[in-house]
């Protein structure tokens, strides 16, 4: 046997047939994915699940606090 060992592929499609564009686009999220995960960067968090999120800033005063009071930070 060769010296060459037979590499399997990184992406297959399993259902469907996309097109050529799409491919494309599916190959550079996946990459960029990849190389946030090298470079040790945290993947991207929707704001809602940040825990800062989750806490309340304090209540102002004046005119209009009282609604401003029930309006997410």
């Amino acid at each position: 046997m060769g010296a060459e060992a037979e590499e399997q592929p990184v992406l297959s499609v399993v259902r469907g047939t996309p097109d050529d564009v799409e491919l494309a686009a599916l190959t550079a999220v996946m990459s960029v994915i990849a190389a946030r995960a090298g470079a040790g960067q945290p993947a991207h968090r929707p704001h809602w699940s940040r825990p800062r999120a989750l806490l309340r800033t304090g209540i102002s005063h004046g005119p209009g606090a009282w609604h401003a009071s029930g309006l997410p930070g």
